[in-house]
């Protein structure tokens, strides 16, 4: 017996769109993170890319539970001196909501080349309207 090693021409890759209203940032970032790595399929491979596309419509209503709202914070340096800035999430979901949900989904992935090809397959959306319909995309099950 030896096992299969699935190669990168023989991926499948799916689209799903999750409908992000209401539902908690952390719990759904954690379940768009296995699906972009691929960790629900059964030919999932740790040195491939063997996720599927995810597109996610409502980022601006995502919800936070605890005391998120008044106490995360994302730090940014411009790289000169006195350069760090802080800014709530609430700012930032204000400004930009699909940020709010790409920082946490990116925290997840690994932090190498293939991190970054995976974090391409995430399309977040802050309204309800994406322009992907032409690839079908099914609901993605969050549970």
């Amino acid at each position: 017996m030896q096992t299969h090693t699935v190669k990168g021409s023989e991926v499948r890759r799916e689209w799903y769109v999750v409908d992000a209203e209401e539902l908690v940032l952390g719990r759904l970032a954690t379940r768009v993170a296995a699906v972009l790595r691929g960790k629900h399929k059964p030919v999932y491979t740790p040195h491939l890319d063997t996720g599927d596309h995810v597109i996610i419509v409502n980022a601006a209503k995502v919800r936070l539970t605890g005391r998120k709202a008044q106490d995360k914070r994302y730090f940014s340096h411009s790289m000169y001196p006195g350069g760090l800035r802080w800014r709530s999430i609430r700012e930032v979901q204000a400004s930009h909501p699909e940020r709010v949900l790409l920082y946490a989904v990116r925290g997840m992935l690994p932090k190498n080349k293939l991190g970054r090809a995976m974090i391409k397959k995430l399309k977040v959306y802050g309204g309800a309207e994406h322009p992907h319909e032409a690839q079908s995309p099914k609901p993605l099950p969050l549970t």
